[in-house]
C-alpha cells in the first residue's frame, strides 16, 4: 500500500492512503491520525489500512479525493530519528580518489552511518532554502526505510523484519561547507539542510520482485533542469544493504518507531550509469580530465528524482524541487 501526510497546517500532517495510480486519496482517523502513530501500533493497524487500500483502488470509497503532490508533506514531516549511510562505496571511492585520499579498510567491513537533523523535513514539491549560493549546493539521490520498534543488538535478519516502509530520498548538501566541518572530526551539521523525501512511503509488498528484503532493484533517475545526470540501479553496487545498515545501528542502542534510515547517494560503478549527485559527477570529470566542469546547484535550478516500476508507472510520485534563495 501507499501512506502519505496531508498538509493541514499542523507540525504532523494528516496521514492518508493513496491509490497505487496516486492520484486519489482518503483520510483514514478511526485507524490512525499521523503515520507515526500508525507506525507505532503497526501490527494492529496495517492490516486496516491495507483493506482501505485495496477498497481506493477498486473505486469503491465515495468519500476519496483528487490528490496533487503539492498537498502532501514528506510521509514523516518530522522523525525521532533519521540515519543515513553509505552504503555505495564507489561514491565514496570516487570522492576520495579525486582528492588523493584513501578508503580506510574498516569502511568495506561495517556501515558508516551519521545521525542527521530530524525535526523538519521537506515534502516532494517544497523549495530548496538556502542563504548562500556559494556553499556548493547538492542534490543526493537515495532511497530510504522506516523501521517499527527495532531491539538492540537486532541481527541482520530481525533487522529485515522491522522494514515497515520505503521511500525516496533527496539529501540536499552544500558541499563547500563540508571540507571545515569535517576536519572538526565530528560529524555534518550546518552542511546538512533539511531533507526532503518522496511524497508517498510504500510498503514492502508493493514493491514485487524488486524488493529482496533488503534492496530495491530499479533505475532511480535523477535530473537537473530538466537534463538527466544519472539512473543507477538501486540494487547494483550496493555494499551494505538496509538489514545490514540497521543492525549495525542497533549496536548499543534500541530503534523506536518512526525512525528513517538511508542509503546514501545511489552510485554504480558503470559510468554509463551516470551520476546521483553532482559531487560525483564533478570527481570523475577531476579524475578523467583534471578539471570541474559541472557547476553546483545555482539559485533557480530545478531538481528532479523519480523511481519507476517495470511498466514505467512512478511509484514514489516525483521529487521535484527549485533551489530558492532563503530570506529570513
Amino acid at each position: 500500500m501507499k501512506l502519505a501526510t496531508l498538509r493541514d497546517g499542523s507540525r504532523d500532517g494528516v496521514l492518508v492512503v493513496v491509490s497505487k495510480c496516486l492520484t486519489k486519496a482518503i483520510k483514514v482517523p478511526e485507524i490512525a491520525a499521523t503515520l507515526q502513530r500508525a507506525l507505532e501500533q503497526w501490527d494492529d493497524v496495517s492490516g486496516k489500512l491495507n483493506v482501505v487500500y485495496q477498497r481506493l483502488n477498486d473505486g469503491a470509497l465515495d468519500d476519496a479525493f483528487t490528490i496533487e503532490s503539492g498537498q502532501l508533506e514528506a510521509p514523516l514531516p518530522r522523525a525521532y530519528q533519521w540515519l543515513d549511510g553509505s552504503a555505495y562505496l564507489y561514491h565514496a571511492e570516487l570522492v576520495r580518489k579525486a582528492r588523493n585520499a584513501d578508503i580506510p579498510p574498516t569502511m568495506y567491513e561495517e556501515p558508516m552511518i551519521y545521525q542527521g537533523a530530524s525535526d523538519s523535513f521537506l515534502g516532494a514539491r517544497d523549495d530548496i532554502l538556502v542563504a548562500d549560493e556559494s556553499w556548493g549546493i547538492d542534490l543526493e539521490a537515495e532511497i530510504a526505510v522506516i523501521t517499527g520498534d527495532v531491539p538492540m543488538g537486532a541481527t541482520v535478519e530481525e533487522a529485515a523484519t522491522h522494514i515497515k516502509l520505503i521511500m525516496l530520498v533527496n539529501d540536499v548538501s552544500l558541499r563547500n561547507r563540508m571540507p571545515s566541518e569535517l576536519a572538526k572530526g565530528f560529524g555534518f551539521l550546518t552542511s546538512k539542510p533539511s531533507t526532503a523525501f518522496s511524497s508517498v512511503a510504500v510498503t514492502p509488498d508493493e514493491l514485487g520482485d524488486a524488493w529482496d528484503g533488503g534492496k530495491l532493484s530499479l533505475p532511480l533517475e535523477s535530473q537537473v533542469n530538466g537534463t538527466r545526470i544519472g539512473t543507477p540501479n538501486a540494487g547494483v553496487d550496493l555494499n551494505f544493504d538496509f538489514p545490514q545498515l540497521i543492525a549495525f545501528a542497533t549496536t548499543s542502542r534500541e530503534l523506536r518507531a518512526g525512525t528513517i534510515v538511508g542509503s546514501g547517494t545511489v552510485s554504480n560503478r558503470d559510468r554509463a550509469a551516470g551520476s546521483s549527485c553532482l559531487q560525483e559527477k564533478r570527481m570523475i570529470e577531476k579524475i578523467e580530465s583534471g578539471e570541474f566542469v559541472t557547476p553546483h546547484l545555482k539559485f533557480g535550478d530545478t531538481v528532479r528524482i523519480e523511481m519507476k516500476d517495470s511498466g514505467g508507472d512512478s511509484i514514489f510520485g516525483a521529487i521535484e524541487q527549485k533551489v530558492v534563495k532563503y530570506v529570513r
